[in-house]
């Protein structure tokens, strides 16, 4: 396995839509165990001014995942990365509005840095993906850093 060939920097992979269910939603809220009712009570969440149940804020990150390995890793695969040497480095949202159950997203993933560590035995790849409603409404701008190991005596 050789270095990522830095070209790959802009890439933009396939834009995905979401319809965010309220079912989703309350699974999510559950999950994570948030207990504020917002979350998972519609009537409480339009006493708190919602017009539906909004999505706590780290829900985004799980859309990207999609619903299955080749939705998830495609991308990665793509790259030639061998999926058992991959560490999730970090991640960090940047929130613009909040969405709604009943709400279409569109979600627009790009590859916007390549770089390694250690004379290549690491290598980072960051990825973008901007989330908007599907009238270009930004709701949050989420970066995800993948860190691939290399094995010892990989070229």
């Amino acid at each position: 396995m050789s270095s990522i060939d830095r070209s790959v920097i802009g890439t933009e992979h396939p834009r995905r839509t979401v319809v965010i269910e309220r079912g989703r939603l309350r699974l999510f809220a559950l999950a994570i165990g948030e207990s504020d009712p917002v979350y998972t009570d519609v009537e409480a969440a339009r006493a708190a001014g919602h017009p539906d149940l909004p999505a706590p804020p780290t829900f985004y990150f799980g859309l990207n995942l999609g619903g299955d390995i080749e939705e998830a890793a495609g991308w990665m695969l793509d790259l030639g990365l061998d999926l058992r040497h991959i560490l999730h480095g970090e991640q960090d949202f940047t929130y613009h509005s909040i969405a709604h159950a009943g709400e279409t997203l569109v979600l627009t993933p790009r590859i916007t840095d390549v770089y390694d560590k250690r004379d290549g035995a690491l290598q980072f790849i960051e990825r973008t993906t901007s989330v908007t409603t599907d009238d270009g409404r930004p709701v949050v701008e989420m970066r995800e850093l993948v860190v691939h190991r290399r094995p010892q005596g990989a070229s």
